[in-house]
């Protein structure tokens, strides 16, 4: 157990290793020892978690424990000191060297710490308070959790600076530990040093010794492991002797590992412990716990885990120079053999060639020697070997360069990973250093190793193992930093050593040893130039044939290395040097293979390897021996589906137009875009003021595609929307419908230019500027990389990000895509508050919205791929792979799209003949394309109409799209198959052409007449049976119809793949399929519609696609019947009755999976898959029915609804194509990449490069997750990449960040072809809407009631046309008692003389809640005199609202104001809150500016700035919805408006009207009604109207002239209308009428200037109403109730109060004591009030409950009263309220006899009371020389005191009749006061009164209820 090794750090990694390897296969239970280069690099668990972790760790610990104890055992009692020399320092704490080691006395000393070591604090037994400082290197010492540190020592004294000390013993001497056992660094070493944020050196956590932590973990860590990972023995395997591969499970997926992990709390945050992926798939997981079996299939390079401890016993051989066991790295690589098992694909051309670079075939430049590039390279090796420069100089190439392609695409990733992070800079870039060149080397060659031969190297996977490998090796570090306390991480210089230049050569070489030598390496002594010259010679001398990569190291002790590695695989360089060229490079050098005829040696070639000669000579000879026969059949077959329906042909019924509706999802899009539209406008940046805006314009940005121009057009013409928003009248035309979309080409400008114009002439009417497929061009104006003779490029930058559309406060941009990844990018303009995403239609399992049809995307499409489904939706074609790599190998200078162009239209000519009957042509196309061809040819066959399927052939190429359409279109006719499908090719720039044959099909199956139509769009093809030849590099919006069922992408640019490219692409299948059908059943049967020969149609097994029919047949379709029985379910299915078909939908499915069929002959079409069953019960036919002048029409008469099924022998193609989604074929590599998921399930294309200008921000980015929601992938990218400068966001950037934000900027995304052109037009539906209903308001339109009780007498007293009233005249008119307001016809009549009303006029006609909800109101435009709420935001009003900055919010003070009052017995306190830019319409006292009263101005005042009544208006519970902004309802006059609030409500208010002036009533009034407010309202202003008089008195006024009127209105008045009365007719009596909007300026103004003004107590004005008639205004005046808005005169009114405790009614019971007093009281019937409907607060924020419990209980009126002394619950309401309900529903208990009794009614003396709209009342007051009604006559059916007083007397009472056993009902405040009034009004004389007969509000004591007594008359 000596230290005799521990010093001799000197000999290799690999020893190390080996050592670890031997011990740990010695010690483990295992047979199978652990491969060594799998320690080195491949994945390794952190901790001792790994294989032999539950079968070891604990017996090592033990072991060791043992050892130490025996050790310390046998040692002797003390020990022995070595003396220490002479002449040194033995003083406790310093060194020998006499310098002092206490951390407290050199804590804040510089000490230097060489890489690799630590401070640790040592414990000396001597200085038990102190803490000696030592440098020790942390190999020795043990992670944190206890274990992997070096046995041994090596340390420094930090001291006097003496280094090398290799045994402790020495240490202990040397620092003076004094120790009297044998020094331990275990037992002595305690703490790790770190320094504090002042920089001094503290104690930190403790060194975590003998893996006290490991010993604690929860047991599953180990069983976990144990099970997962160890080999069974029966396998009979060895990893040491496997020759051939298993194709077993992944043994690579770290299940376990996870687990165990996570108990020790190891596993990092972005899960690098998750299945890392490679190139496409990693293997899953789920098989490795089935099998329980982990194959090891390259032995020499893979293993399971590595032994992550060193070796327990000390050993030479453990070098500084590597890295130690925590710097293990997950990388998880992938074990299948690469040369055998075939992997998955990527592309490493996910970026595309930096812009820095110039063309792809110039080398790099270079340093140092030149090296010459050989002649014929390219005619010897078949393809240009592509260069990746790596790291350090890259030498000159000269001669031959052109054969060779340079590319800085791997130094640009090796840069990028070794910048860090900047989420990781908060450690401290002098922590955590990158990882190493040489790392990064050997990472490269070992990801290289593991690609399979037909993989392309992925530069994201590169990334994210050097990611990984990163994170791996500082883990603690980042760890430490992430956590608050420090518990075992001591602050480590991070990177541990790295492997060193002179080891990585060998260890690639090791690497590459196992990979059958697709991996080359060549180790150079002095530059790269000698390595490339010798890869050219092995090259030149066919050496590097099965070579797919060389990696050129030249690595050297003194320097850093330099490296490249060069692609020599054949279809690896192929691949990658097409990645380089940008698009229009790709166009380019397509373009010019094809007009220099370089493309034609691909044409003679073909010719060659057909045995029967020239296919082109084959096709004449057929042409001319079936020319007459076929034409005729055929044709016959054509006309027969054309034959109109009258001649009793067989008629497809299947077919139906789509009508255009709104589905629920674009309806919910809708109102999310609505609503974030609200939120900008209700946000307090006042970015966007809705209230401004009265109408919406629009204008829709698409790309200069004809068809999506034309398309959108359809869109927009078809939704109605431009009638709808009022753009357009009646009879639209195809122009006017044209001014609102803009295809983004060369014209585009001059249509802007328009709209701006527009916007900038109409500042009211907002304008929604849509940019639909907002992906496409987002090129900068100032760069392009494209040829200037592009006009389009760049042209969304220069318009919709001009400064005129950023200003412009009435422009709103909305971006449309389903690929918004570019526009989220760190410099987006768009905020991602103003994201709208598409909603999923899940939730929890819960379908949100209920649709009748299923979409299919990209995530289903892939689903359909998984097991357990019957055939995918996707595929690929193996055998045209295989002959694409095959051609070219033989043809390497041409492009790869040429050759994949040429191969597929060989396929599918020869698929053309093959059907044809030239089956020998089978053997050359795939059957793939067999089975399309098939389908397509025989689909219109099948239907009686002749419809058939769309096959999409996606050549992005134009030139090469040209050159498939005419090749196609050749074969076509010479197989005389003009008339059985049409070939379209669909170019970007043109529209769509089709023969003349086929454009009458679809007029006939669209019933359109118009002679000249011709289809325009893509979606007009329906039913046509087609090979439509899709060009163009980007697909533009083009939306597809119904009867696509084939989408073939095989052709698609998959060398220069970015996510937004791959899903673009795969986004044209994308699909709707009706819900109701099992889209599983109708995939499986897929099959039966090819060829029955297909299965059995090639001999390589590899391409069988879905032979197992029978087996992949889900539930819902039983086994297919034998071919024996054909005839007989052929019959079965014909004689299938219309009842059975219709009746039950699971017996007929059960007929039809009978019916179904496997035919031998290949002539016999297939019959029925299923019956279209039609669901005619669910959905009748339903076409577009529009005028037959629409240029777009689909159908100008609507089709016929067929109610009965139609039975089809064979059911129509385009149906079932219609019910399922399409099948697509890509390219093998992007099948691979589509397909392949990473460890969240997320596909892999997920992962990619977001788009072409943009570029990741870090290439030490958090891997994304399947989970993420859209919301969360778009903060990712806006996170983790930038824009180029290519790319028109890469100026928008800012340091506040928040500014880069466009205001009026939105971003609607979701998936392809889902509907968001219905969404968004919409959404200008619904906003237009809300504008509208924004300029509208729902005001009060109610007939007067009780007309006929009014007085209809001949006399008018002024003529119509009087302005104002006469004086006189007006004193002779009687006053009207009758309340004609339509708010009170629940309210009691009052009788004013006898009156017979009929009793059914006065019936119950509405229940209490109805009262406001069925009030009748009609809606109206707001006028520009409107009153308006807090939402309206203009300009004008921003300065009376408050919201000027020269008035802050907290500029306001509160003024208290007391005056005395008699009646209420006490002094009344009020707050005033006056805002500082309204002080001037009061007085303070000048030294303590105490408020003494409100300015009131002169009668003879005049201005016509001026209104001169203060405004009063009560509110509660209305501080949003109350309309206080009277400034347009003013004209912009000064005046001064006070609101009237309850004490509690006054914060609120305050916040909301800041600007305002208000009276706040004091705290007792917080639950009171409405009279109180009007009461306080009344006596404050009389008071300050004595105030003012006194002051204005001694400026020499007279008190008469200072003016006494004020207004009190209602907060819901909201316009204001006069009366013109025209005279013109012939003769006076003659007049007309009309009543118009104007301002309460107006009104006011107009009303302060009657003459004799003063003489009036109380003016008001009529209640608008439509139905206002003639006659109501014949007289102009009016004697009689005043409500809502009143003038009320303070001076006349002083001795008439308001009851204060008044809840309703309260101004019907002013009006009748103003009237009794006798004062005049004058409505103006020329101006009317209109009251908006207001349905929150006012008297309904009112809740009557209960008061002992808070559950809401709904308690009837009958409740409100009970008996006293009662044990009734008690209510929390006010006593008067209780009342003042109780008498309006039940009053009829106190007053039988008055019940519908309208002639005998109720006396009611000095009060109004409500008794219902049952009982009559007659108002009487006590008062002397007060007015009132003659009552000799009235005989009165009960008697009302309500809180009479003084002025009541029994003579008074005595004057009145009462009918025989009339009712009395007396209310006062107590008991006593109801005894002492009974006894007062002698009423015990006439009345009878029983003790039962007394009742109490329903009120608590303390709540002073009500007492009532009522009584009989005798």
């Amino acid at each position: 157990m000596g230290n005799s090794y521990a010093g001799q750090l000197k000999t290799t990694r690999f020893e190390e290793v080996l050592h670890n390897s031997i011990e740990a296969s010695l010690r483990s239970n295992n047979l199978v020892p652990r491969p060594i280069f799998s320690q080195l690099y491949l994945e390794a668990e952190q901790q001792l978690s790994s294989l032999e972790a539950g079968s070891r760790a604990d017996n090592e610990e033990e072991e060791e424990e043992e050892e130490e104890e025996g050790s310390e055992s046998c040692s002797p009692l003390s020990y022995q000191v070595k003396p220490p020399p002479e002449g040194c320092c033995t003083t406790d704490g310093f060194c020998q060297a006499g310098k002092d080691l206490r951390l407290v006395s050199i804590s804040n000393e510089h000490i230097e710490v060489p890489s690799g070591f630590l401070l640790v604090g040592a414990k000396s037994p001597n200085l038990p308070d102190q803490l000696l400082v030592c440098a020790v290197d942390k190999r020795f010492l043990p992670d944190d959790n206890g274990h992997n540190a070096l046995l041994g020592f090596s340390g420094n004294c930090v001291g006097c600076g003496k280094k090398g000390f290799c045994y402790f013993t020495e240490f202990s001497n040397h620092i003076n530990l004094k120790l009297t056992t044998q020094p331990k660094k275990q037992k002595h070493l305690k703490y790790y040093l770190v320094r504090n944020a002042q920089g001094a050196l503290t104690k930190g956590s403790v060194i975590c010794w003998k893996g006290a932590e490991f010993r604690n973990r929860p047991p599953s860590s180990s069983t976990c492991s144990r099970t997962l990972f160890q080999l069974p023995e029966s396998s009979g395997l060895s990893g040491s002797t496997s020759s051939e591969p298993v194709p077993a499970a992944n043994p690579s997926a770290p299940t376990g590992t996870q687990q165990s992990a996570a108990a020790t709390d190891h596993v990092p945050s972005t899960a690098a412990l998750s299945s890392a992926v490679y190139n496409g798939k990693e293997s899953p997981k789920q098989q490795l716990v089935k099998n329980n079996t982990s194959v090891l299939t390259r032995p020499s390079v893979l293993g399971t885990l590595t032994n992550t401890g060193p070796p327990k016993k000390r050993h030479k051989g453990w070098s500084p120079e590597s890295p130690s066991s925590t710097e293990t790295w997950n990388l998880q690589l992938n074990p299948q053999a690469p040369n055998r098992i075939k992997n998955d694909g990527g592309s490493l051309s996910s970026l595309p060639q930096p812009a820095l670079v110039g063309p792809a075939s110039s080398p790099v430049v270079g340093s140092g020697e030149p090296v010459s590039v050989p002649d014929n390279l390219l005619k010897i090796c078949k393809a240009k070997p592509v260069i990746l420069k790596g790291h350090g100089n890259f030498p000159y190439l000269c001669g031959n360069i052109n054969d060779v392609i340079v590319s800085p695409l791997l130094y640009t990733c090796y840069r990028n990973s070794q910048s860090l992070s900047k989420a990781y800079e908060q450690y401290g870039a002098s922590t955590i250093q990158p990882i190493s060149e040489e790392m990064q080397l050997l990472l490269t060659v070992y990801y290289l190793v593991q690609l399979a031969s037909d993989q392309v190297p992925l530069i994201e996977d590169l990334e994210q193992i050097f990611m990984r490998s990163w994170r791996e090796s500082h883990l603690s570090e980042i760890r430490q930093y992430q956590q608050a306390a420090p518990q075992a991480f001591p602050q480590v210089p991070s990177q541990i050593t790295p492997v060193t230049s002179a080891q990585l050569p060998w260890l690639a070489g090791l690497a590459a040893s196992s990979c059958n030598n697709s991996v080359h390496i060549i180790e150079c002594s002095y530059s790269l130039a000698e390595g490339l010259s010798e890869m050219f010679k092995l090259l030149i001398e066919g050496k590097l044939i099965k070579t797919n990569y060389v990696v050129i190291i030249c690595a050297s002790r003194n320097r850093a290395i330099d490296s490249c590695i060069v692609i020599t695989g054949k279809y690896q360089a192929r691949v990658l040097s097409e990645s380089m060229l940008t698009p229009s490079d790709y166009q380019k050098e397509v373009n010019y293979q094809l007009v220099t005829g370089k493309a034609e040696t691909l044409g003679s070639f073909f010719s060659t390897l057909c045995p029967e000669g020239d296919i082109d000579l084959l096709l004449e000879k057929f042409y001319q021996e079936n020319q007459g026969h076929i034409s005729s059949s055929l044709s016959a077959s054509v006309n027969k589906s054309t034959a109109p329906n009258g001649t009793g042909a067989a008629v497809c019924t299947s077919y139906e137009i789509e009508r255009h509706e709104i589905r629920p999802f674009q309806l919910a899009v809708a109102q999310k875009l609505l609503s974030h539209i609200c939120s900008i406008a209700d946000s307090s940046t006042q970015n966007l003021d809705l209230g401004s805006f009265e109408k919406i314009d629009f204008l829709i940005c698409v790309p200069p595609s004809e068809v999506t121009y034309q398309q959108t057009l359809f869109h927009l013409w078809h939704s109605g929307i431009l009638l709808e928003l009022g753009l357009e009248k009646e009879h639209l035309t195809k122009q006017r419908v044209e001014q609102y979309v803009m295809k983004l080409d060369a014209e585009a400008q001059i249509k802007f230019k328009v709209f701006l114009h527009k916007s900038m002439q109409n500042p009211h009417t907002l304008f929604v500027l849509i940019h639909d497929h907002a992906h496409w061009d987002l090129m900068s104006a100032m760069h392009s990389i494209y040829p200037q003779a592009e006009v389009s490029t760049g042209l969304v930058d220069r318009l919709l990000n001009c400064r005129e559309v950023k200003e412009a406060p009435n422009i709103v941009t909305l971006h449309v895509t389903s690929f918004p990844y570019a526009l989220q990018t760190q410099h987006t303009h768009i905020s991602p508050y103003n994201e709208i995403h598409w909603p999923s239609s899940y939730s929890n399992g819960v379908d949100l919205y209920h649709e009748n049809k299923k979409y299919f995307g990209l995530s289903e499409f892939i689903e359909s791929t998984l097991s357990g489904h019957s055939i995918p939706l996707l595929r690929y074609d193996s055998s045209f792979e295989a002959m694409v790599m095959a051609v070219g190998k033989r043809f390497p200078r041409l492009h790869s799209a040429v050759i994949r162009t040429f191969v597929l239209i060989q396929h599918y000519s020869a698929a053309m003949m093959a059907v044809c009957g030239l089956s020998q042509m089978k053997n050359y196309t795939s059957v793939e394309t067999l089975e399309i061809t098939q389908n397509l040819i025989n689909s219109s066959r099948q239907c009686p109409s002749g419809h058939g399927l769309m096959v999409v052939l996606r050549i992005p190429c134009t030139p090469l799209a040209a050159v498939a359409y005419e090749r196609l279109h050749n074969v076509r006719e010479r197989l005389a198959l003009e008339d059985n499908f049409e070939i379209i090719l669909g170019s970007p720039n043109s529209g769509i052409t089709i023969g003349k044959h086929f454009v009458e099909q679809l007029k006939v199956w669209q019933k359109i007449e118009d002679v000249d139509w011709r289809p325009q769009t893509y979606l007009e093809l329906e039913g046509l049976p087609c090979i439509l030849i899709f060009s163009g590099m980007d697909p533009q919006g083009e939306s597809l119809p119904r009867s696509l069922r084939y989408c073939d992408l095989r052709l698609i640019n998959s060398s220069s793949l970015v996510r937004t490219t791959l899903e673009q692409e795969l986004g044209l299948a994308a699909y709707f399929v009706s819900s109701e059908v099992h889209t599983e059943k109708a995939v499986v049967n897929d099959v039966l519609e090819s060829d029955p020969e297909k299965l059995s149609s090639t001999d390589n097994e590899d391409e069988e696609v879905a032979t197992e029919v029978t087996a992949s047949c889900s539930e819902s379709s039983p086994p297919l019947i034998a071919a024996g029985d054909t005839s007989k379910s052929l019959h079965q299915v014909r004689s299938n009755s219309a009842e059975e078909t219709t009746s039950n939908y699971e017996r007929q499915k059960q007929k039809v999976d009978k019916g179904a069929q496997t035919t031998t002959s290949k002539h016999l079409p297939p019959v029925a898959e299923q019956l279209d069953t039609k669901q005619n019960t669910k959905s009748a036919q339903i076409s577009i029915t529009s005028s037959s002048s629409s240029p777009f029409s689909s159908s100008s008469s609507s089709a016929p609804t067929h109610n009965s099924f139609t039975l089809q022998t064979s059911q129509c193609s385009m149906t079932k194509a219609s019910k399922q989604p399409p099948i697509v074929f890509l390219p093998k590599l992007v099948y691979d990449i589509v397909t392949s998921t990473d460890s969240s399930g997320l596909p892999k294309s997920s992962s990619l490069l977001p788009y072409h200008s943009v570029t990741w921000a870090s290439s030490f980015r958090p891997l994304m997750s399947k989970m993420m929601t859209c919301t969360e992938q778009s903060l990712y990218y806006r996170q983790w990449t930038v824009p180029k400068p290519i790319h028109m966001d890469y100026n928008n950037r800012n340091e506040g960040r928040m500014d880069t934000y466009h205001p009026r900027r939105l971003l609607l995304s979701g998936p392809p072809q889902i509907g968001k052109t219905g969404a968004y037009l919409q959404f200008l539906s619904i906003l237009s809407r809300m504008l509208i209903r924004l300029t509208e308001v729902d005001v009060y339109d109610e007939e007067e009631i009780n007309i006929n009780i009014k007085e209809e007498s001949d006399q008018y007293y002024h003529q119509p046309g009087d302005l104002w009233p006469d004086l006189e005249k007006f004193k002779k008119m009687p006053f009207d008692y009758t309340i004609h307001d339509p708010k009170y016809e629940d309210a009691s009549l009052i009788c004013s003389k006898l009156q017979t009303v009929n009793s059914e006029d006065r019936s119950m006609s509405r229940r209490q809640e109805d009262m406001y909800t069925r009030r009748q109101t009609t809606r109206m435009r707001l006028s520009k005199y409107a009153a308006y709420n807090t939402y309206h935001h203009c300009e004008q009003c921003h300065q009376y609202m408050g919201f000027n900055p020269t008035y802050q919010l907290y500029e306001s003070t509160l003024h208290a104001f007391a005056f005395s009052y008699s009646m209420l017995g006490e002094e009344i306190q009020l707050h005033f809150i006056i805002p500082k830019s309204k002080e001037h319409h009061f007085v303070f006292s000048q030294p303590g500016r105490q408020l003494e009263s409100m300015r009131l101005p002169l009668v003879t005042d005049k201005s016509e700035d001026y209104i001169k009544s203060p405004t009063f208006t009560p509110t509660t519970g209305r501080h949003e919805h109350g309309l206080f902004n009277l400034y347009h309802a003013m004209d912009g006059a000064s005046h001064l408006h006070v609101l009237v609030v309850k004490e509690y409500e006054m914060a609120i208010y305050k916040k909301y009207w800041p600007n305002h002036i208000m009276l706040v009533l004091p705290s007792i009034f917080n639950s009171a009604g409405v009279g109180a407010a009007h009461f306080l309202i009344k006596e404050l202003s009389y008071h300050n109207l004595e105030l003012e008089r006194n002051r204005q008195e001694e400026l020499g006024i007279k008190p008469q002239d200072i003016w006494p009127f004020i207004v009190i209105s209602d907060d819901s008045c909201v316009m204001w209308n006069a009366v013109e009365v025209d005279y013109s007719g012939d003769r006076k009596s003659e007049y007309m009428w009309t009543e118009r909007n104007v301002s309460l300026k107006h009104i006011l103004q107009h009303i302060e200037a009657t003459p004799n003004v003063t003489h009036y107590a109380l003016i008001g004005m009529r209640k608008w109403s439509s139905k206002t008639n003639t006659a109501e205004i014949k007289e102009p005046f009016s004697c009689c109730h005043v409500h809502d808005f009143i003038m009320l005169n303070v001076d006349l009114t002083q001795n008439v109060q308001y009851n204060q405790n008044r809840f309703t009614c309260d101004d019907v019971d002013f009006n009748l004591r103003v009237h009794s007093a006798g004062l005049l009281i004058c409505r103006f019937n020329h101006f009317s009030v209109m009251k908006k409907q207001i349905a929150v607060g006012g008297q309904r924020s009112f809740h009557i409950k209960s008061k002992v419990s808070d559950t809401p209980v709904s308690i009837s009126p009958a409740q409100y009263i009970c008996a006293p002394d009662s044990k009734h619950t008690f209510l929390a309401a006010p006593a008067q309220l209780l009342l003042e309900k109780y008498l309006q529903y039940h009053s009829h208990r106190f007053f039988p006899l008055s019940l519908k009794n309208y002639s005998h009614p109720v006396l009611s003396v000095d009060c109004y009371l409500n008794l219902g709209p049952q009982i009559a009342v007659c108002y009487v007051s006590s008062r002397p020389h007060s007015l009132n009604i003659s009552s000799s006559s009235l005989t009165f059916s009960g008697l009302l005191l309500y809180l009479c007083d003084s002025f009541v007397v029994a003579s008074f009472l005595k004057k009145f009749h009462f009918l025989k056993g009339a009712t009395l009902c007396v209310i006062c405040q107590d008991r006593n006061s109801l005894r002492q009034t009974v006894v007062r009004l002698e009423l015990e004389d006439e009345w009878q009164f029983r003790l039962r007969d007394e009742f109490q509000t329903a009120n608590a004591k303390e709540d002073r209820p009500l007492f009532f007594l009522t009584g009989r008359h005798i």
